[in-house]
């Protein structure tokens, strides 16, 4: 007594069999561009914008701009003569320290001074002469392109 198994009724003992769909094997990468696309575009308009927070209205000069490689420690002079490093307001007193503490380069650390055109300039000559006189050499004043009028 011998069993044979088929595949259903009658016909050639053979059933189809249906395939399973294959997974795809290409990526698509257009949602990937247009992500990347919508973020350059996001990126390029906020760029401008994350500038140092303290508002200051910067006197004007022919001098050309310098050049670096890494971002310097930003310290601004507002018109009532507050002081910030960064965004923080610091006393006159304690730049001095904070400044030592926050330069990864030790006294080569380059450092930017923005003061307003209506800043106190006996302010801005202690604060630049007390940063001197600590040992950092590396001072730039920061100031807007001068337009002809």
């Amino acid at each position: 007594m011998s069993m044979q198994l088929s595949g259903g009724g009658g016909g050639g003992g053979r059933r189809r069999r249906r395939r399973r769909p294959q997974p795809m094997s290409e990526i698509n990468v257009t949602p990937f561009v247009d992500v990347m696309l919508v973020l350059l575009i996001v990126f390029m308009v906020a760029a401008p914008l994350m500038t140092v927070g303290v508002p200051i209205d910067l006197p004007e000069t022919r001098a050309t701009a310098l050049e670096g490689d890494v971002e310097p420690i930003t310290i601004s002079v507002n018109s009532e003569g507050q002081i910030f490093i960064q965004e923080t307001e610091i006393p006159l007193d304690e730049v001095v320290p904070k400044l030592e503490a926050i330069a990864a380069n030790g006294y080569d650390e380059r450092i930017y001074v923005r003061g307003d055109q209506d800043a106190d300039y006996g302010i801005m000559m202690k604060l630049m002469g007390r940063i001197n006189a600590a040992g950092f050499k590396r001072l730039g004043l920061v100031t807007l392109e001068e337009r002809d009028s």
